[in-house]
């Protein structure tokens, strides 16, 4: 058995977008369900960190694409899940009311197929208990899932329509696959985003050799683990030229698998960080990288994660 929850070193401590967040960590959507199905494991507590991205919802009903819907890569993995989620109906009558709200600040993750819907998504959440709603702009593994994170002038149309309707922080996931992410995060920025989480996904795919044939049932779907991490570090530093003087933060993720791997996305600009596919490897990874940034932090002489954060030497 392992030692029951604990709350991180207080060095940890940070505000994000008016929320107090015990821990830098952020569980990412997807990997961590609708924030029950970890609770499973021992040893395992939400209050290891500071927030808990639930898993995407859109409007309707989603059954998801179809299978093989993973499969492990050099490096990292292949994801092409389709969103498959049960809708805002159930996910507010059933899946928030599972929840501990003591325990962390849970985010909602919202996808639309049209301004319209990210706009009723947003407004719909807008009197529950979640902390704060991330748009999910760039989903590559959904038909037309990349029109919206590829395009800054649709991407600030989201934005915009949600801002006009939540007074909850709104956090703008980016897509690493466009051309100029500062530009777009610099549009999202004046439509009214309050953070960024950088970067989703990196657009990719897996052959098998025996049988000719894509591996995913959707031929394609979102690269994530290791083998993303320098893409995912140099694109925090981008959003980040466009933030700092606005003091807008920015959840770095893509590839942490360590407290050093954490480290360096502070070190690049991130405020946060995302722990994702990691947690397949190890689901316990959250203790280990809070422990490992406590130390830095103390070897460093540095009194708390906030002063970690754009220190890049240039």
């Amino acid at each position: 058995m392992t030692d029951g929850p604990q709350l991180p070193p207080k060095s940890l401590a940070l505000d994000f977008c008016g929320m107090h967040w015990n821990s830098p960590i952020v569980l990412l959507s997807g990997c961590v369900g609708f924030g029950r199905e970890y609770t499973r494991v021992d040893g395992f507590s939400h209050r290891d960190a500071g927030a808990v991205c639930l898993k995407g919802i859109t409007i309707k009903p989603r059954l998801g694409n179809p299978p093989h819907r993973t499969v492990e890569t050099e490096g990292g993995m292949l994801n092409a899940i389709g969103l498959q989620n049960p809708g805002i109906e159930v996910f507010i009558e059933q899946r928030l009311r599972q929840l501990d709200f003591d325990e962390t600040c849970f985010i909602a993750n919202v996808s639309g197929s049209s301004v319209k819907e990210y706009a009723e998504l947003v407004e719909r959440l807008e009197q529950t208990p979640l902390a704060a709603l991330e748009l999910n702009l760039s989903c590559p593994n959904v038909e037309n899932g990349l029109s919206f994170g590829n395009d800054p002038e649709k991407s600030a149309r989201v934005v915009a329509a949600c801002r006009k309707l939540s007074s909850k922080p709104l956090i703008a996931k980016l897509s690493p696959n466009q051309t100029d992410i500062a530009e777009n995060a610099r549009r999202c920025l004046e439509a009214g985003s309050d953070a960024f989480a950088v970067i989703n996904t990196v657009v990719g795919m897996h052959v098998d050799s025996e049988k000719q044939t894509a591996t995913l049932g959707n031929q394609h779907g979102g690269l994530s683990g290791p083998a993303i991490k320098p893409i995912a570090l140099f694109k925090v530093h981008e959003v980040y030229q466009v933030c700092k003087k606005h003091q807008v933060p920015i959840i770095g993720q893509g590839g942490i698998c360590s407290a050093t791997d954490a480290i360096e996305f502070l070190i690049a600009g991130a405020s946060a960080v995302g722990l994702g596919t990691g947690l397949f490897y190890d689901p316990l990874l959250c203790r280990s990288v809070n422990q490992g940034i406590a130390d830095y932090l103390e070897n460093h002489r540095l009194s708390r994660v906030g002063e970690l954060t754009g220190c890049l030497k240039i």
